[in-house]
């Protein structure tokens, strides 16, 4: 987000800055407040081993 703010404004803002800006304008950080039930670590483990590292190449 702070990286936006610098292209499309032309200044920089550290993280907890750009945190306090959005806190001050009434958003707030997207986090799930618990972990689904029906997740599959396996699964989870095997995507990040295999397919996130070639999304970012």
């Amino acid at each position: 987000m702070s990286d936006l703010i610098a292209r499309m404004f032309r200044t920089r803002y550290t993280l907890r800055g750009t945190s306090y800006l959005l806190h001050r304008i009434g958003w707030s950080v997207q986090v799930p407040s618990h972990r689904p039930v029906e997740r599959d670590a396996d699964a989870v483990a095997t995507w990040r081993r295999e397919v996130w590292p070639a999304g970012k190449r």
